[in-house]
């Protein structure tokens, strides 16, 4: 069975909380050690010099022929065989064994005729003591290990939640929405310590408003250049009407119309760019409104509707997508053209070199364009533009068997 995690628990949190508890499981280790091994020793200790002193006075009772106390005795069974050869040896010491099934500290020292005076004490409570100690240290470190993960992965958690939300915002920002803010409140109170989360976040914030200061800069030249340039190039259109006929005038003619379709499309994409367009709504035939678009064009384009649909749209701007998208393919692209309505889906294909793979991969591009081709890259720009009006979707990509292919998938399409 796969265990889904929280959307906050990331590798990093996975690590961290990973890292604490091993930190937390060594540390108890190493204090439960230390603890036992001072407890044990000390304790050890007592029962060894009450042992000691013990074996003292049964010496000297032995010595002086007197009667030895309950559990001491020379020879006594049960006593361990390494401390019997100890005391045989002449040597006195002391060992923990069981005697009659309960713990005992003995104690043994040599006497005459290389026997062994031993002395037994009851070392039960001593064992107990220990055994206590040990439960107390392994559970009390099984709470200290438990609450320290819990703080620790508290802690963790509302890092990563931090990170998260950057990485939400850095996420908006990329997909054009330049108004996005993490607004970390660390960052706006100079009294809270700053740490390297609200570092990247400040960081991010400012990144976007320097964005989106000078894209808003960009936008308003255009639009402002656009403005400027209409007026005298109305004027001169209306010149270029009164010159005489001839090749000179038709050259004018034609120079000063594709000034008016460049300045023409920089004020629909100023327009565009605010992102203030309204959409007229109405309802049509599809395959109806690509025949249109077709008729218009004045291009041999082929149209196959495979699946008429009645949409509900903005006709003027989706008459002005499938222009653009139709005079790109014939003004780039080689013949045959062919434009299919498929549903709510249209595409419209070449059977030229394709689209360049930067087109592919980032969408189109003002003013660029790649392979020698003339123009100015502001067409497939505004379908774009108009697309994500409307509401619908637009991608680009290449046949297998060569050309290029653009395919407009309209919010019809989208909600089945």
């Amino acid at each position: 069975m796969r265990v889904s995690l929280p959307r906050w628990a990331g590798p990093l949190a996975v690590k961290a909380a990973a890292f604490i508890t091993v930190m937390c499981c060594a540390l108890a280790a190493l204090l439960g050690v230390l603890v036992h091994v001072s407890v044990t020793n000390q304790t050890v200790g007592q029962a060894r010099d009450l042992a000691l002193s013990r074996l003292s006075d049964a010496t000297e009772a032995y010595e002086a022929g007197d009667a030895l106390l309950p559990n001491a005795g020379v020879d006594l069974t049960g006593l361990p065989a390494p401390l019997r050869t100890l005391a045989a040896g002449g040597e006195r010491g002391t060992m923990v064994s069981a005697y009659r099934g309960r713990p005992t500290m003995w104690a043994a020292g040599p006497v005459a005729g290389h026997q062994a005076l031993a002395v037994a004490v009851d070392y039960s409570q001593q064992s107990r003591t220990i055994a206590g100690l040990d439960k107390s240290i392994l559970w009390s470190s099984v709470l200290a290990i438990g609450a320290t993960v819990l703080v620790g992965v508290f802690g963790v958690t509302r890092v990563t939640r931090r990170l998260h939300a950057t990485a939400r915002v850095a996420r908006r920002i990329s997909g054009g929405a330049l108004d996005a803010r993490v607004d970390d409140p660390r960052t706006k109170d100079p009294s809270r310590p700053q740490d390297e989360v609200a570092a990247v976040a400040a960081a991010l914030d400012t990144m976007a408003s320097s964005l989106q200061s000078k894209l808003l800069s960009e936008q308003r030249f255009t639009a402002d250049v656009a403005h400027e340039l209409r007026t005298p190039l109305t004027g001169l259109h209306a010149a270029a009407e009164l010159l005489p006929p001839g090749r000179p005038t038709e050259l004018v003619r034609d120079r000063v119309a594709a000034l008016r379709t460049l300045t023409e499309d920089l004020l629909e994409i100023s327009r565009l760019d605010t992102g203030r367009e309204k959409l007229e709504v109405d309802t049509g035939e599809l395959g109806a409104l690509a025949r249109r678009v077709v008729r218009a064009s004045g291009t041999d384009t082929e149209v196959r509707v495979l699946a008429d649909a009645r949409v509900e749209t903005d006709r003027r701007r989706l008459e002005r997508v499938l222009g653009n998208l139709v005079a790109n393919a014939h003004k780039h692209g080689e013949p045959p053209v062919v434009l299919t309505v498929n549903g709510a889906v249209v595409t419209v294909r070449d059977h030229g070199a394709g689209y360049p793979q930067y087109l592919v991969a980032h969408g189109p591009q003002r003013f660029r364009t790649e392979g020698g081709a003339t123009g100015h890259g502001l067409g497939l720009t505004i379908a774009l533009g108009q697309a994500e009006v409307l509401g619908a979707k637009l991608f680009f990509g290449n046949a297998i068997d060569g050309g290029a292919v653009a395919t407009l998938i309209l919010p019809a399409a989208m909600r089945r």
